[in-house]
């Protein structure tokens, strides 16, 4: 933007120039001190002078110039969220409405919106588990690599809690105090893998194990769609009838028992994740970690104050002739 600053002076320098020939034409210059005697050509340049300085102040602040830093070490306290989550075909079931998982999917970026300073984590799990992030407090992220999830994202067909529940135990940093706390949002149907004995080596690392139950106990159809997204009917078995996924509360209220944490069955009305969040927020924060945060110190009031103040005082500058100018003048002559 500075380098705009030659191109208006050179444009300035012809309108001057421009100027005079006409005021040339007009009348002989003889006679201008007549017609023009108060006005000052020198004055209507140094307005210009301000104006153009000022506006070359201007882009220096804006350019925020910044001098020194200061280095501040920040503490990281907070407590450790693993969320499970089934995206299992059962999950596509839209007794909770839209659907189970985009239900679960919504709680969660509702929880990640929420979060201050504590780690969350997002593992899913159908056939097998996978780890979709890691514990981070980059909750930008988190809702970007959440967004991707839906039931294509594992292939193999099934329930493995079990399996779920090792990763997720794995997947905590041992050498952190801070409070470890599992989050399982399935729909609990054909479950596999040792479940019992997950849970128990979960409670032994002294982690809360939750679990929040998806549709109804009586069950519901899995619609079937298209390619253009249209629904064409309903998964039906090799019989011809259509299936109908029912949710396995014992099984879930029997993990969250030995867990040390508490069974929630999922509604279309409530967020089931934030009660637990607001139940975890009981638990002690403890610090995780540390970063370094440079701050650097901000100068450009430094550019910004001149320049209003040239620009006020351009305002009030006129472009008449100054009395002492106007006598001097007139002893010369």
């Amino acid at each position: 933007m500075l380098y705009l600053l030659p191109v208006l002076a050179v444009f300035y320098f012809f309108y001057l120039k421009k100027k005079k020939s006409l005021l040339k034409k007009f009348a002989d210059e003889r006679i201008h001190e007549v017609l023009f005697g108060i006005k000052s050509f020198y004055k209507e340049s140094i307005k210009f002078g301000f104006v153009v300085f000022a506006i070359a102040l201007l882009i220096l602040s804006l350019a925020r110039p910044q001098i020194g830093n200061r280095v501040e070490e920040v503490k990281q306290i907070g407590i450790d969220v693993f969320i499970l989550l089934d995206v299992s075909a059962s999950m596509k079931a839209e007794d909770l409405k839209p659907s189970r998982l985009e239900k679960a999917k919504n709680e969660i970026a509702t929880l990640i919106r929420k979060l201050q300073g504590d780690r969350i984590g997002l593992i899913i799990f159908a056939g097998d588990a996978y780890v979709q992030f890691p514990l981070t407090t980059d909750y930008s992220a988190a809702n970007l690599f959440l967004s991707t999830v839906d039931v294509n994202s594992i292939p193999q067909q099934g329930t493995a809690i079990a399996s779920a529940i090792n990763l997720a135990a794995k997947s905590f940093d041992p050498k952190a105090a801070t409070k470890k706390v599992m989050v399982i949002i399935t729909d609990g149907e054909d479950h596999e893998g040792d479940i019992d004995s997950a849970v128990k080596d979960a409670a032994d690392k002294e982690i809360l194990v939750y679990t929040i139950g998806m549709g109804s106990p009586s069950g519901a159809p899995i619609p079937v769609y298209d390619s253009n997204n249209n629904q064409v009917g309903f998964k039906q078995d090799a019989n011809g009838s259509t299936v109908l996924t029912k949710l396995d509360e014992t099984t879930l209220q029997q993990i969250a028992s030995k867990g040390g944490g508490k069974y929630y069955l999922s509604s279309s009305y409530q967020n089931e994740l934030d009660l637990i969040y607001k139940d975890l927020s009981s638990l002690e924060k403890s610090e995780y970690g540390s970063k370094r945060i440079t701050d650097y110190d901000d100068k450009y009031f430094y550019f910004l104050i001149p320049a209003l103040l040239l620009l006020a005082f351009e305002l009030f500058l006129t472009e008449r002739k100054s009395k002492l100018l106007m006598q001097i003048l007139k002893r010369n002559v």
